[in-house]
């Protein structure tokens, strides 16, 4: 008989033999700590809450600042970082920016054939509050929206603003008028227009000099030269002319 095998005498009794089921048991405990303890040190934060908007409002500036100015700083950054990156978030539509962070919960919708969720991450913007119960789905698609625009005016824009974050959540803010008091808001075209002008030259003269320039260049350019669709036109015409002048010489 080994030392190993038995444990030693205390006040409740002798010493007893080491079984099979005591290894199994005490193996269980240990991976019971330490599973409690990686999950303490995962979701224990690595700054306080408090520090939380000051640390991330620079860089949600840099990154994404129509996004910021949209849903927030830190719903923007837990939007980004879920997604991967900014690009990744970009290229989600908008239904997966509804429902990004309730995975779990479509997956267990669509299993159960139950009802699927209406936001994720986007619960915890300050629009989803204000809504009525009936309208929270509504607004949280809206909102989704807007954010998936706002993404991608951040990640391919080559000037950085936050006009357009700004104009979007007017219109936000509009939207949840109107399902409360059915004010009608103000069209998108005005919306943008009016961003645009806010963003002022240095956007229109980063991001290819604005729609205008373009316009022009191109009408400029369709004067002097003929475009493939004009062309075939014009052949068209002539052959049916061929056509009718040999009718008239037969006749």
């Amino acid at each position: 008989m080994h030392h190993s095998d038995t444990r030693p005498a205390t006040r409740e009794g002798p010493a007893r033999f080491e079984t099979p089921d005591d290894d199994a048991r005490r193996a269980s405990e240990t991976r019971e700590r330490s599973d409690r303890a990686r999950a303490t040190r995962l979701t224990k934060p690595r700054f306080p809450f408090k520090h939380a908007p000051s640390h991330l409002t620079p860089i949600a500036h840099q990154v994404a600042p129509n996004l910021g100015a949209l849903i927030g700083d830190i719903v923007g950054a837990r939007l980004i970082s879920h997604a991967g990156s900014l690009t990744n978030l970009a290229k989600y539509p908008a239904s997966t920016v509804q429902i990004l962070g309730a995975e779990k919960a479509l997956f267990r919708a669509l299993k159960t054939k139950g009802n699927t969720p209406k936001y994720g991450l986007i619960f915890h913007s300050s629009f989803i509050g204000k809504a009525h119960a009936r309208n929270k789905g509504r607004i949280s698609r809206y909102l989704a929206n807007k954010c998936s625009i706002a993404s991608r005016i951040d990640c391919f824009s080559d000037f950085q603003t936050n006009a357009f974050g700004e104009k979007l959540k007017e219109q936000v803010e509009e939207r949840l008028e109107f399902y409360d008091k059915g004010t009608a808001p103000r069209k998108n075209i005005a919306m943008m227009q009016a961003a645009l002008e806010a963003a002022g030259p240095e956007y229109a003269e980063a991001n290819g000099g604005g729609g205008g320039g373009g316009g022009k260049k191109r009408k400029a350019s369709g004067d002097g030269e003929k475009t493939p669709k004009k062309a075939k036109k014009e052949k068209k015409e002539k052959k049916e002319k061929d056509k009718s002048a040999k009718k008239d010489k037969k006749k």
